[in-house]
């Protein structure tokens, strides 16, 4: 690994090319943190695309990218005079020794989970009038669901046991059918809501990642079905023209890849 002096002649080299890009290049000079702010979003993507698909080259690259606009947000916010990388950097070592009172100051605890509720307190203490403050609008309704759930346990707002989430899941599952009886679509989807709530709920004390999980079985599902397609063109089929019976055969024969 590359000592810190290297690190640090790294991460100098990348300011100085920030500068010169800002001055000298026409898309950069143009560009604003309205202007990046979707393709920021789109270089996280990608970084959680590299890290679940465990390529590390990939990763440290996309860790790039999103390093990039860190530093040119940093940029556009020293020609406003509003703040510069340094503020950046200090602002969030100074978040970090506050928050870690049990690294930086003499509070004791027991685990990571009494970490965490500390965490939330010391936020409340900084001025924050909701545990839930920090949770992104435009998040995606699941990572917000479980974003959710992990802020209010951090609090002592939770279930004891895994039994008694599992039993909310299944008391959730049967409102949702009895809605389906009645066939009232607007209360259909308010329970359906409830039932995917709960079940990331239930992922939370599995200690899974709901997303995680559910983009395992996209990924696994993509796999099969083009596995499916596959076979089709070879046997000069449209995936219409396939029975039932065929389809599930190649479906049960890409289990097996």
């Amino acid at each position: 690994m590359n000592s810190r002096e290297t690190q640090l002649q790294a991460f100098d080299r990348l300011l100085t090319i920030m500068d010169e890009l800002r001055e000298q290049c026409p898309w950069d000079k143009k560009q604003t943190m309205e202007t990046l702010r979707h393709l920021t979003i789109e270089e996280t993507y990608e970084l959680g695309d590299a890290i679940l698909d465990n390529d590390l080259d990939e990763v440290k690259k996309e860790l790039g990218d999103v390093l990039l606009h860190i530093v040119f947000y940093a940029k556009i916010g020293s020609e406003t005079k509003d703040f510069d990388i340094a503020d950046v950097c200090n602002s969030i070592c100074e978040k970090l020794i506050n928050r870690h009172p049990h690294i930086y100051a003499d509070i004791k605890v027991e685990d990571e989970e009494e970490v965490k509720r500390n965490w939330e307190n010391i936020k409340l203490k900084e001025g924050k009038k909701s545990v839930l403050e920090g949770v992104p609008k435009s998040l995606p309704a699941l990572v917000k669901a479980n974003r959710i759930q992990d802020k209010v346990a951090g609090v002592g707002f939770d279930w004891e046991k895994p039994e008694q989430v599992w039993g909310k899941v299944e008391e959730e599952l049967n409102e949702l059918k009895n809605e389906v009886k009645a066939n009232d679509e607007d209360k259909i989807e308010a329970e359906l809501g409830d039932v995917l709530f709960s079940i990331v709920n239930y992922a939370r004390f599995l200690n899974i990642n709901p997303e995680n999980a559910l983009e395992r079985t996209n990924k696994k599902f993509i796999k099969r079905f083009q596995y499916l397609e596959q076979k089709a063109k070879e046997a000069r089929k449209s995936l219409h023209k396939m029975t039932l019976a065929e389809m599930d055969m190649h479906w049960n024969e890409a289990k097996k890849i």
